[in-house]
C-alpha cells in the first residue's frame, strides 16, 4: 500500500467550485477532529464528495479512502493507486545469521590471513588485527546491519535515503561488489577444475611428464638431489665430509651442516627450477606460454575447460538467489557451514605433515618488533574489511530483509 501523510487533500475540480472544496476541506477536518476523540483507528468512506460540474451539466463523483487516522497523520490511498509488493523476509533467522558468517568466512580467511600471519610475525599479527577489528571493523559492520534494516533497502536506494546527495555512494558501493565478483569467481573457478582433475589416479601435479611441462620442471626427489649433488661439490672444497642424512632444513645439526645447506638452498633459490604444481597452474589452468612473458599483447589461450568452470560458478550462483532469500537462505545452510568441515580436515591433514611444530612453534612465538613495521597494521586494516567486508554493500542487503523490530545486535 502506498502511504502519504497529509495534512490537507484536493481534488481535480473546476476552477469555479471554490466553494465545494472549501465544503469538502471543512468536512475533512470535522471528520479527523471526531476520530482523535474516539480514537478510531480506520475510517473507510467510498463516497467522501461528489461535486458538480456547471460546465457539462453533470455530476462527477470522486472518491477516496481514508485508511489510518491517527492524532498526528492522515494516510489515504487513492483507488488508482497500486500498492507495492511487501518486502521479502528471512524465513527464519538462522538463515540471516548464516548468510553474515558465510559472507564473512570467504576466501579471504582462507588463504589470505595465514599469509599475513606468517609474513607479519606469526601471532603479533593478532596485536594490530584484533584492534583493527574491534575499533574500525565491528563498529562499520554494526552500522551497516542498522542501516539495512531500518530502511530495509538495498545501498542505492538506503544512501539516496539518507541524503539524496549521497546516491553515489550506493552506486559506488554497487560498482566495487560487481568488479569483486568478477576475480572472486575465477578464483572459485580454479577449486572447481582442481576438483574435477583431482579424479584421477596420478596426480597431474604430481610430476613432471607432460606435454606442457618444460625442461626447468623438477620434482621433489629431483630438487634434493640437486642439493645433493651441491653440497658433495662443497664437501669436496672444503675437504669435509657431511653426513647427506642430516641434511634436513628442519633438523640442522650442526654449524657445517647449516652453512652448507643454506649456501646450496640460494643456489637452488635462484635456479630456474620450478615444482610441476607450478608449473600444472601457469601452463595448464592459467594456459599463459612457456616463456611466461605475459603481457596486453601476448595473453595466452582460452581455456575452455575454465570458461565451463567459470560458467557452472555463475548458474550456481543464479539458482542460489533466484527465488531471493527463500532460495538464498537455505544455500546458506550447506555453504556457510562446509568450509569449516573443509578446515578442520585440513587442519588434521597439516598437524601430520614434516615441520607442522615448527609452524605451530612460529605462531605461539611471536615476532613483537614486527610491530613497528608500519606495513603490519596496514595490513592488518586491510584484512579487516577483507574479512568482514564493510563497504560492499553485503551486509545492508541482507539485514533488509530482517523484520523492523529484530535485535541485531545480539
Amino acid at each position: 500500500m502506498v502511504k502519504r501523510i497529509l495534512s490537507h487533500h484536493s481534488i481535480n475540480t473546476a476552477a469555479h467550485e471554490t466553494i465545494e472544496v472549501e465544503r469538502r476541506h471543512s468536512f475533512e477536518k470535522t471528520l479527523l477532529t471526531n476520530n482523535r476523540a474516539n480514537s478510531a483507528p480506520m475510517i473507510s468512506n467510498d463516497a467522501l464528495l461528489e461535486g458538480e460540474d456547471d460546465h457539462h451539466n453533470s455530476k462527477k463523483k470522486h472518491s477516496i479512502t481514508i485508511v489510518n487516522v491517527s492524532a498526528t497523520e492522515l494516510t489515504i490511498k487513492k483507488p488508482d493507486e497500486e500498492q507495492p509488493e511487501a518486502r521479502e523476509q528471512w524465513s527464519e533467522q538462522l538463515d540471516f545469521l548464516l548468510s553474515i558468517i558465510g559472507f564473512a568466512v570467504d576466501l579471504a580467511n582462507i588463504w589470505r590471513f595465514p599469509y599475513l600471519c606468517y609474513k607479519n610475525g606469526g601471532g603479533a599479527f593478532l596485536i594490530p588485527y584484533v584492534l583493527s577489528v574491534l575499533l574500525g571493523g565491528m563498529p562499520l559492520f554494526y552500522l551497516e546491519l542498522l542501516l539495512g534494516q531500518y530502511y530495509r533497502q538495498g545501498a542505492i536506494t538506503c544512501w539516496r535515503k539518507i541524503c539524496p546527495l549521497l546516491a553515489g555512494i550506493g552506486w559506488a558501493v554497487t560498482v566495487i561488489a560487481f568488479y569483486t565478483d568478477f576475480y572472486y569467481n575465477v578464483v572459485i573457478s580454479w577449486g572447481l577444475y582442481y576438483l574435477f582433475a583431482s579424479f584421477r589416479k596420478i596426480l597431474p601435479w604430481s610430476d613432471c611428464n607432460h606435454s606442457w611441462t618444460t625442461p626447468d620442471c623438477s620434482t621433489v626427489n629431483t630438487r634434493r638431489r640437486f642439493l645433493e649433488n651441491c653440497i658433495n661439490q662443497l664437501n669436496n672444497t672444503l675437504n669435509t665430509t657431511i653426513d647427506l642424512s642430516r641434511i634436513n632444513p628442519n633438523e640442522q645439526n650442526s654449524f657445517e651442516t647449516s652453512l652448507l645447506y643454506e649456501n646450496c638452498s640460494e643456489s637452488l633459490k635462484h635456479s630456474r627450477i620450478v615444482s610441476p604444481a607450478q608449473e600444472y597452474f601457469h601452463l595448464q589452468v592459467y594456459r599463459l606460454n612457456k616463456t611466461r612473458n605475459l603481457s596486453l599483447e601476448n595473453l595466452g589461450n582460452i581455456n575452455w575447460e575454465n570458461v565451463a568452470c567459470l560458467a557452472i560458478i555463475y548458474l550456481i550462483c543464479y539458482f542460489s538467489m533466484w527465488k531471493g532469500v527463500k532460495t538464498s537462505g537455505k544455500v546458506v545452510w550447506f555453504t556457510a557451514l562446509f568450509p569449516y568441515v573443509v578446515l578442520t580436515i585440513l587442519m588434521i591433514r597439516g598437524l601430520f605433515l614434516n615441520g607442522s611444530m615448527k609452524g605451530i612453534e612460529y605462531y605461539i612465538r611471536p615476532d613483537l618488533s614486527k610491530l613497528n613495521d608500519a606495513s603490519v597494521w596496514v595490513d592488518a586494516a586491510s584484512q579487516t574489511f577483507f574479512s568482514l567486508g564493510p563497504g560492499f554493500g553485503v551486509l545492508m542487503a541482507f539485514a533488509s530483509y530482517n523484520d523492523f523490530h529484530h535485535n541485531v545486535f545480539r
